[in-house]
């Protein structure tokens, strides 16, 4: 109790001094911490010239990423990491929907090292469309593919074989995921193969699935409490880990860039 009073005074005193200053308190909302950052316009401009300066560092529009999709990707990662459920491995894993499935929209990044460590091919459930999704769901026997944020769990073998665990953290969007089964696994159907037969990849039961060939590395990658995010625009979309105020906060307390730009 004593230390929740004197943290509080602590705040208090702080916001106090800061009072006329142009900044504002955000609080965050799972934790009793408090980020204090620029009340004006530049607080956005100055978040997403960060959000530039990786995207452009990793040439993400060079492989076909819209700085949109990473926008709201990163955003929400640093919203999910301020909750202490991430690993340390600063691994965001994006499946762009938006793109066709022909497309490898499948990118796995390495934030600390501002690296793409792979971008390749993933599927999209049987019932959310054909070449480009355009239907969504978390209902359970749906054989769809499900929007939102995922945290990555466990390994196991079943009959896809080495295959990885998810778990949704968007309610009404994808927390059905354990319930339904959506795993991240190998797939015959995922191939250039398919693609010259069918026009488009083959589709899975809502599971985003990557080639065979590819999924140990891919498990290998993402493995254990790191982030992957399924985007599209073709239906509405909303979570609470979009909130860009608090990312910029996170980002200006986390990384030397944006803090030293922040004045």
């Amino acid at each position: 109790m004593k230390k929740n009073i004197m943290g509080f005074v602590m705040t208090l005193i702080l916001g106090i001094s800061i009072v006329g200053t142009g900044f504002k308190a955000v609080e965050h909302p799972q934790k009793n911490q408090t980020f204090f950052i620029k009340n004006n316009s530049d607080t956005d401009s100055l978040y997403t010239q960060y959000l530039s300066e990786i995207y452009h560092s990793i040439h993400l529009d060079s492989v076909g990423l819209s700085f949109n999709v990473f926008e709201k990707a990163l955003t929400g990662y640093y919203n999910i990491k301020s909750q202490g459920l991430l690993n340390t491995k600063s691994i965001l894993t994006i499946a762009d929907f938006d793109q066709e499935s022909t497309k490898k929209r499948l990118y796995i990044i390495d934030l600390n090292k501002k690296e793409l460590i792979l971008n390749t091919w993933v599927a999209h459930g049987q019932n959310s469309g054909g070449d480009k999704p355009d239907y969504f769901s978390n209902a359970v026997n749906s054989n769809t593919s499900s929007l939102g944020f995922y945290l990555t769990g466990e390994v196991y073998f079943g009959k896809h074989g080495r295959s990885l665990k998810l778990d949704g953290m968007d309610f009404g969007f994808n927390n059905n995921a354990r319930e339904r089964a959506i795993v991240v696994h190998g797939a015959d159907y995922v191939c250039q193969n398919s693609i010259n037969q069918l026009g488009r990849l083959g589709r899975s039961q809502g599971c985003p699935a990557v080639a065979t060939k590819l999924a140990n590395t891919v498990i290998n990658a993402i493995a254990d409490k790191t982030i992957l995010f399924i985007n599209s625009t073709a239906q509405p979309y909303t979570s609470q880990y979009l909130n860009e105020t608090l990312a910029a906060g996170i980002a200006l307390n986390q990384n030397q860039f944006f803090a030293s730009n922040f004045n």
